[in-house]
């Protein structure tokens, strides 16, 4: 995939505002994205493209604004400024991070599953027997079979999250986005589902995931985008995590202050 890389100096002020990627057919369009918890800064000044088909890891330091960026593209949170575009917003799925997960909920595996199919069959329609049996190949497919009546609440974090992919298997979106997938799981779940990611990627599905990993993103994600609250690169993996521009994430970070107004630019 063809794509426009960030420069990679140390400086970052607010007013160069850098454009990310710029793809012919794009899954996501971001244009000078600003988003701010009580004018606290977040993300600022985010402009690019997610390509269709793409398979992108979403890195920075703790704070940088990665849940806040994806939140922002499936719609939870408001922009403080820019736009967001998704081309088929009805094939997107989202999977958060499992803390914000409420496990305790009192429901069996196969139901989380099913929740899958909702968005084409609404909430009070019956599932079909064809939506029912890819319930059950999802299942199997993330080596879950015949655990379809077990509580939720009984499974390890590693079960659950594997619940989880099962339902975006049953919801076969065309726009995947995914926030730290792999925190707090066993290292077999974590190959099983990367595993299963790239299978998405391979058959065109787009696919966007927050990570902290950087060797796991090198050695699994073509492309990355670097956030420090504003954008220090966008492109190929390769380039993206050079040294200078981790160098200049890092910088930023250091620069962090809790008590900053968002700016006006």
């Amino acid at each position: 995939m063809a794509v426009a890389h960030l420069h990679t100096d140390h400086h970052h002020p607010h007013t160069e505002h850098r454009a990310g990627p710029t793809v012919t057919d794009p899954a996501i369009m971001l244009a000078n994205v600003t988003i701010a918890y009580q004018r606290h800064p977040a993300v600022h000044h985010l402009t690019g493209a997610f390509a269709k088909g793409s398979l992108t890891a979403l890195v920075g330091p703790n704070g940088a604004g990665k849940s806040t960026l994806l939140k922002a593209i499936v719609g939870l949170l408001p922009l403080n400024g820019g736009s967001i575009e998704v081309a088929d917003r009805k094939g997107l799925a989202f999977l958060p991070q499992v803390t914000e997960v409420d496990r305790s909920f009192p429901m069996t595996v196969r139901e989380v599953v099913d929740l899958g199919h909702w968005r084409r069959i609404g909430a009070f329609r019956r599932l079909s027997p064809a939506m029912r049996a890819s319930s059950a190949a999802a299942l199997a497919e993330v080596g879950l079979a015949g655990l379809d009546d077990r509580p939720i609440a009984s499974l390890s974090v590693g079960q659950f999250q594997r619940v989880l992919f099962a339902r975006l298997i049953a919801a076969d979106a065309s726009l995947i986005i995914l926030d730290e997938p792999f925190n707090a799981i066993d290292q077999r779940t974590v190959q099983d589902l990367m595993a299963l990611i790239e299978r998405w990627h391979v058959s065109g599905r787009t696919v966007i995931a927050a990570l902290h990993d950087l060797d796991f993103v090198r050695a699994h994600f073509p492309d990355c985008l670097l956030l420090a609250r504003e954008p220090i690169a966008w492109g190929s993996t390769r380039d993206v995590l050079s040294a200078a521009n981790l160098a200049a994430a890092r910088g930023q970070a250091d620069g962090w202050s809790g008590d900053a107004d968002i700016c006006a630019a």
